[in-house]
């Protein structure tokens, strides 16, 4: 089986027993809580959803109330970067649900050299494939912050996982 297809299955596995339970089983994978990451497509313009962990979370900045949620883009490993990460890449307003909540607006981004040097060991903290699938492909492996966005009606942010 390709790691395309592996990782397509999964995901609709995952996404069953969702659904299945009413959330109350897949929420978290290990440590990491799960969150419905909603992108748009960037070729077709309609809205895709990946499932994905969060190995790291972090209060935002001074001023600004929520958290700031990594993601990593690994696709297991594969030399490939998923779709969603170049959905993200070409449209960086998302939507992200956790635990079963009404999506919140987001704003994605890549983590800049810096960023990532601190991230990156963090999120292998909380998983080691990260460092095995780093060690798989060619590519770096992008770390992704995703940050609520302020709504205009009522000045609040998104809420995370």
């Amino acid at each position: 089986m390709s790691n395309r297809r592996a990782m397509l299955t999964m995901t609709a596995l995952h996404r069953a027993v969702l659904r299945l339970t009413g959330n109350r089983l897949g929420r978290q994978l290990g440590s990491m809580p799960v969150i419905e990451l909603t992108t748009t497509g960037r070729s077709s313009g309609l809205p895709r959803t990946a499932i994905l962990t969060v190995p790291h979370r972090e209060p935002l900045p001074a001023g600004r109330s929520g958290e700031r949620l990594i993601v990593i883009a690994s696709r297991g490993g594969d030399d490939a970067q998923p779709a969603w990460y170049l959905n993200l890449a070409a449209e960086p307003l998302v939507q992200v649900a956790a635990h079963g909540e009404h999506p919140q607006p987001y704003r994605a981004r890549t983590a800049d050299a810096g960023e990532r040097a601190r991230l990156w060991p963090l999120a292998v903290r909380a998983y080691r494939g990260y460092a095995a699938y780093q060690r798989k492909t060619a590519r770096e492996i992008p770390v992704v912050i995703l940050e609520p966005v302020e709504t205009r009606a009522t000045g609040a942010v998104g809420s995370g996982p």
